[in-house]
Parts: C-alpha cells; sequence; structure tokens
C-alpha cells in the first residue's frame, strides 16, 4: 500500500498549461475523488501518475519513491478508463489474468486471485463468457476485475462508470465503496459528475482550467466552498448566484441586489461590517429555499414574494424555478407545496446558510 504526493506538478502541451502546480497529498488507502469540469486537467494528472504522460515540471511520489522517470509498468499502480478496452477472443477469467500471464505468476495463484476478485465482484459465474455475452455494467465488473488481481498499491479510475445506465451507476457506485473497504487500498477517482465525488470520496479534489481549487472532506466542500468556481460545482441542483451590494451599518447590515433585499443574521455582523459598501455575490442553495408555509424552525428567516415559472416534481421533492424582477433562481421545496405556475408565491430564504463571495477575487467571504 502507498501514499500518493504531487509535489507542484505541472504539465505542459506546447503553450497550453494542462496541469498548473498542482500540489496534493494523498493518503494511504484513502480515496480521493479528482473532479471538475471537462477540461479541467483532472485525466492528465492521473495519466501523469500513471506514467503515460511525462511530467513538465515537479515531482511526483508513490510511497516514498519518485517516480518521474519510472516505466509505467514499474510503477505498481492499476489503472481503469472509461473505455472497458476487454480483449473480445478471451473469456472473462482469460481477460482478468492476462496481466498476471505476463508477470509469470504461477498458474495456481492466478486462479485463486481471478476467483477472488470475481466472487467480490459478483462474476464468478460468467468467467466463461466472452465479452460480447456480457452486460455493460458486467464489462465494467470485468475491466475492474483486471485491475484488481494485479493487487497494486494504487487504483487509478478515469471515469470508469460514464458508460453505464442511472441505475447501474448507483449500483456501481456503492460497489466500489464497498470494495475500497474490503481491499484497503489507495483509491484515486475522477469523475466531471458530482455525486459520483459526493458519494464515494474520502476527500474531494477541485479542478477548473488545470488549477487546484479545493481539497476537503465532501460535507465540508458542500457547507464551505473557498470559492465562486467549487459553490457553483458543487451541489445539485447548483447554488443560485446574485451580484449584490453590501449595505447598512455596524449594527444592521442588508445584501442589495437588483431585484430584492434581505437582512444579514446579526451573528455574522462582525466578519461583514468590514465589507460594507462593498459588491459582493450572494450565494444561497436551493434546499435553503422554501414555500413559507413549510419553513423549518429555528432558522433566521428571509421572507419575500416570487414568481412561479416553472415547477419539476421529483416525488420527494419540488424543483421550483423561480422569477423575482426578472431575476432567475431554482428552490428545492418540500413535495407539499401547492404552487402552482404563474402564480406569486411567498417564500422564505434560510439566511443561516447564506454564502457571500468577493465579486473581484470570488473568494468566499462567508
Amino acid at each position: 500500500m502507498a501514499s500518493v504526493t504531487y509535489n507542484h506538478v505541472t504539465k505542459m502541451f506546447g503553450e497550453v498549461v494542462a496541469v498548473d502546480d498542482l500540489s496534493l497529498e494523498i493518503a494511504d488507502k484513502e480515496f480521493l475523488v479528482l473532479v471538475g469540469p471537462s477540461g479541467c486537467g483532472k485525466s492528465t494528472s492521473l495519466r501523469l501518475l500513471a506514467g503515460l504522460e511525462e511530467v513538465t515540471g515537479g515531482e511526483i511520489y508513490i510511497g516514498d519513491r519518485l517516480v518521474n522517470d519510472v516505466p509505467a509498468k514499474d510503477r505498481d499502480i492499476a489503472m481503469v478508463f472509461q473505455s472497458y478496452a476487454l480483449y473480445p477472443h478471451m473469456s472473462v477469467f482469460d481477460n482478468m489474468a492476462f496481466a498476471l500471464k505476463l508477470r509469470k505468476v504461477s498458474k495456481k495463484e492466478i486462479k485463486q486471485r481471478v476467483h477472488k476478485a470475481a466472487t467480490a465482484l459478483g462474476i464468478g459465474e460468467l468467467l466463461e463468457r466472452k465479452p460480447k455475452q456480457l452486460s455493460g455494467g458486467q464489462r465494467q465488473r470485468v475491466a475492474l476485475g483486471r485491475a484488481i488481481v494485479r493487487e497494486p498499491d494504487v487504483f487509478l479510475m478515469d471515469e470508469p462508470l460514464s458508460n453505464l445506465d442511472a441505475k447501474l451507476r448507483v449500483e456501481a457506485r456503492a460497489m466500489l465503496s464497498r470494495l475500497h473497504l474490503q481491499l484497503g487500498t489507495t483509491f484515486i477517482y475522477v469523475t466531471h459528475d458530482q455525486v459520483e465525488a459526493m458519494t464515494m470520496g474520502t476527500r474531494i479534489a477541485v479542478q477548473s482550467a488545470g488549477v487546484l481549487q479545493q481539497v476537503d472532506t465532501p460535507q465540508n466542500l458542500y457547507d464551505h466552498p473557498a470559492n465562486l468556481f467549487v459553490a457553483g460545482f458543487i451541489g445539485s441542483p447548483a447554488m443560485n448566484f446574485f451580484k449584490a451590494r453590501m449595505a447598512g451599518s455596524d449594527e444592521t447590515i442588508q445584501i442589495q441586489t437588483t431585484a430584492f433585499q434581505v437582512d444579514v443574521p446579526r451573528d455574522k455582523n462582525p466578519v461583514l461590517k468590514q465589507h460594507l459598501g462593498k459588491e459582493v455575490i450572494f450565494g444561497i442553495r436551493p434546499e435553503d429555499i422554501h414555500d413559507k408555509r413549510f419553513m423549518p424552525v429555528d432558522v433566521t428567516v428571509a421572507p419575500m414574494v416570487a414568481k412561479v415559472d416553472v415547477i419539476e416534481p421529483m416525488g420527494s421533492e419540488q424543483y421550483l424555478f423561480l422569477v423575482v424582477d426578472s431575476q432567475e433562481f431554482v428552490a428545492r421545496v418540500d413535495p407539499r407545496s401547492s404552487a402552482a405556475v404563474g402564480e406569486d408565491l411567498e417564500i422564505a430564504l434560510n439566511m443561516d446558510n447564506m454564502h457571500l463571495f468577493d465579486a473581484q477575487t470570488e473568494e468566499a467571504i462567508l
């Protein structure tokens, strides 16, 4: 088993900076998820660790070993790709055993490792089948099994669930989480799906335009985003943002947008009074905007009236697309809400969970 360290790692393709001064420590046995939009550098970061790309600058360590110049085959890692990349003419057993045969592992040990991995993945009865006889979910499990039998120090996974349908993705997420606990190995997982990141990762590293934005546990990342990008990327539906100005006095501070004005909870005044008169970005998550009739108790409320534009019933909740003075935003409300399209609805913002960002730097103020 091994930890992984990126020490000021940079990767350039010509004049394009794909990874920009990445410093990140991943603990032994951790499940770290690299997340971000397409083109943010997350897959390149993984490929640098795997040895599939050369580092332009900086150092990468697996455990205490510097691996910048170590060939990919000698880094003791196993990688699972988005495409299953199975050999179509080989059985499931042979696909899983192939790397071990190349390493001259004994037939007895190969059989033991393959059957152990297949049992853990629930594909023990499929070992004699060919890939064309398998479903997409089964093929993905074979690809995982091929990596598991190698018993590497580090597992690298590059969007391995993206080819699965919604139901299988949910099942596969749970399977991978169980697998991580069973194997006790370091997992580094790349995805653009923030739901996968939130449900699977011990920690999440958010990247944008090649730059590491924030690393934290899923809940801390959700509750305390470091900047506007992280706040908008983590969470579904995304956080609502409003351009605003801080007004009032040290005792009573308001957030003034072009559409509405809300009072700031008094306990936040000591932090916010230094920003009076400044331009800010006010953020509020959809689940913190309530139909006033179903407002939670013991929270600081900012009431207002909004027109209901679109309703998306989800069964356990409703998404309301609202408009206040041409400003559009989304609320995630109680399913008992009787809101109707076109009507004016009394809503309430839970200001205890408000977010504020500097309008210039986009860094979090709260």
